[in-house]
C-alpha cells in the first residue's frame, strides 16, 4: 500500500520536474527593420515586417528587443546589448536575430546597411556598413543554447556607383561555423528578394504563418516558407537555409528534448528522376522546393525543360552552383582560387569581383598541398603560440633509456716503475690532484640516443589581400 502510494505521487513529481526543465529555455530576440534611408528611397516594409515579427516572437516566448532605422554605430551598439543580455540569462537560452533592410555583398561578404550609409564605391562598404560575419561572432562569443538569425535583406542593390556588387547575399554555411546555429535568408543566394506589393514582404507573410503552426520543428517551418514564398512569386524567389543545429527547436509548442535524429540520405538525381516522373510539374515543383538539394533541381529540370518552372528550376541550379564555387574560393583566399572559379564562371556577376581579388592577391605566398598535408598531420595539442624561429627553439631534451648494463672491465693494470724517493714538499708549492677516468662502460645494444622534436609554428593573415583584415574573419565566423 506504501509503496502504491509513493509511485502514484512520483508521476506528477516527475511531470512536474519535465515541464521545469522544458521551461528553462530563456529566449531572447532582437528584432531590427531599417526603412528610412537617407541617401537611397526608403523601404516601406521593412518597418512593417518588423513589427508583425515582434509580435510573432512574443507569442512563442520570447523576450524581444526592437530597433529601427539605425545607423551603424546604433547598429552595432545594438547587437552588443543584445550579446550582453544573453550572456545575463545563461547558456540555456535561444538567442535570435531578424533583420529587415538592405543587404549587400561585396568581395564575397555580406554586409547588413545602415540607414546613414552613403556610399561612393566598393571600398566605401566595409567601413559605412555591418559584416554580417561580426554579428555572427558576436552571437557566438557569449554562451547559448543556440543562435538563429533570419534576414529579408536581399533586395535589389540601390547604390548605382557600385558596379561590381554581387547579386543578392553570397552564400553562408552554418556548418563551417559555431554549432547551435540556424541560418535563414529570404531568397537563394546570388538572387534577390520581392520587397512584395502588400504591407509585408512575400517572406515575412510565409514566416507570420508558418511560425503560428504548432509543434513543428524549425527544419518544417522554414521549409513551408520555402513552399509558401516560391508559390506566391510563381518560382521567381526561393528562400535558403543552413543548419548546425543539434537540439529541437519549435516557434509553437514544446521543444523535444535529446539530439536530433539524423538526416534522411540525400537521394540522387535518378532517384529523383524516378519519383517526379508523371507528376504534375506544379506538384513536382513543390516536392524539389521542400528538398532543396541540386539532386532534385536536375531532375526536375530535366523532366520539363519547355516549362516556366522547369527554366527557373535550371537557372537556380546554375547560379546554386555558382555561388557554392565562389563561397570555396572566397574561403581559401588565393589567386589560384579565385583563378579557379573564373574558370568554371568567366562572365558571371562576380567575375569582376574575382579579377579584382585574384589581382590582389597574386605575389602572396600559397601553400603547397604537401605542406598542407603536413600541417594537418599535426597533432591538435601542439601550442600554436610556440616558437617560430630556430633561435628560440628549446634543445631537444634526450629520451631516457634504460639499457641492461653487459659488464664493465676494470681498470688496465699499473706497469711496475721505479718510483724516486718523494720530493719533500715545500709549503709554498701547489698541490694538484689526478683522478682516474670513469671505468668504460659495454652495452649490449648502440647506446643512447638524444631524440627531441622542434616545431615552430607560425601563420598567415591579411585576408583578402590585405584589404580587410585578418585571415581569420574572412570565411567564417
Amino acid at each position: 500500500m506504501f509503496r502504491h502510494a509513493l509511485f502514484t505521487l512520483m508521476i506528477p513529481a516527475a511531470v512536474l520536474l519535465g515541464t521545469h526543465s522544458a521551461s528553462a529555455e530563456s529566449r531572447l530576440a532582437l528584432v531590427i527593420g531599417q526603412s528610412a534611408y537617407r541617401s537611397v528611397p526608403a523601404l516601406p516594409n521593412p518597418a512593417n515586417d518588423a513589427r508583425a515579427v515582434t509580435q510573432l516572437l512574443t507569442d512563442s516566448g520570447f523576450e524581444v528587443s526592437t530597433a529601427a532605422d539605425l545607423s551603424q554605430n546604433q547598429m552595432r551598439e545594438a547587437v552588443s546589448d543584445f550579446a550582453g543580455k544573453v550572456a545575463a540569462k545563461g547558456a540555456d537560452t535561444v538567442a535570435l536575430v531578424f533583420y529587415a533592410g538592405h543587404g549587400l555583398q561585396i568581395d564575397g561578404e555580406n554586409f547588413l546597411v545602415p540607414v546613414d550609409i552613403d556610399p561612393k564605391r566598393e571600398a566605401d562598404i566595409p567601413i559605412q556598413a555591418v559584416r554580417l560575419n561580426d554579428i555572427l561572432n558576436t552571437l557566438t562569443s557569449v554562451p547559448s543554447k543556440m543562435r538563429i538569425l533570419m534576414l529579408d535583406a536581399c533586395r535589389n542593390n540601390p547604390f548605382p556607383d557600385l558596379k561590381t556588387a554581387g547579386g543578392g547575399l553570397a552564400l553562408v554555411d552554418a556548418k563551417v561555423g559555431a554549432p547551435g546555429t540556424f541560418l535563414s535568408f529570404s531568397t537563394s543566394p546570388g538572387a534577390v528578394a520581392e520587397d512584395g506589393s502588400g504591407s509585408n514582404s512575400p517572406y515575412t507573410n510565409a514566416l507570420l504563418a508558418a511560425g503560428k503552426e504548432q509543434n513543428i520543428p524549425i527544419e518544417e517551418t522554414f521549409k513551408r516558407v520555402r513552399l509558401a514564398v516560391n508559390k506566391v512569386t510563381e518560382g521567381r524567389q526561393t528562400p535558403w537555409d543552413s543548419s548546425s543545429l543539434t537540439e529541437d527547436f519549435r516557434f509553437s509548442g514544446a521543444s523535444v528534448a535529446g539530439p536530433k535524429p539524423a538526416a534522411a540520405p540525400k537521394k540522387s538525381v535518378a532517384e529523383w528522376t524516378r519519383d517526379l516522373k508523371g507528376k504534375p510539374v506544379e506538384v513536382a515543383n513543390e516536392l524539389i522546393v521542400a528538398d532543396g538539394t541540386d539532386e532534385s533541381y536536375e531532375a526536375f529540370a530535366g523532366l520539363f525543360p519547355q516549362t516556366a518552372l522547369g527554366r527557373l528550376a535550371r537557372d537556380w541550379l546554375v547560379r546554386h552552383r555558382r555561388m557554392v564555387a565562389w563561397n570555396d574560393a572566397v574561403l581559401i583566399n588565393t589567386a589560384s582560387g579565385y583563378r579557379s572559379f573564373l574558370e568554371k564562371f568567366p562572365d558571371s556577376d562576380l567575375s569582376a569581383t574575382a579579377r579584382k581579388l585574384e589581382l590582389r592577391l597574386r605575389n602572396r605566398p600559397e601553400f603547397t598541398p604537401a605542406v598542407a598535408a603536413a600541417n594537418a598531420a599535426v597533432p591538435q595539442n601542439v601550442a600554436l603560440a610556440g616558437p617560430t624561429c630556430p633561435c628560440n627553439v628549446q634543445p631537444p631534451q634526450p629520451l631516457k633509456v634504460n639499457v641492461p648494463v653487459r659488464r664493465v672491465e676494470p681498470d688496465p693494470p699499473k706497469k711496475r716503475v721505479d718510483r724516486k724517493p718523494p720530493r719533500q714538499r715545500e709549503p709554498d708549492d701547489d698541490v694538484v690532484i689526478v683522478r682516474r677516468p670513469p671505468p668504460r662502460v659495454v652495452y649490449d645494444s648502440p647506446p643512447p640516443v638524444s631524440i627531441g622534436i622542434g616545431i615552430g609554428l607560425g601563420g598567415f593573415g591579411g585576408g583578402r589581400g590585405g584589404h580587410y583584415g585578418d585571415q581569420g574573419r574572412r570565411g567564417g565566423y
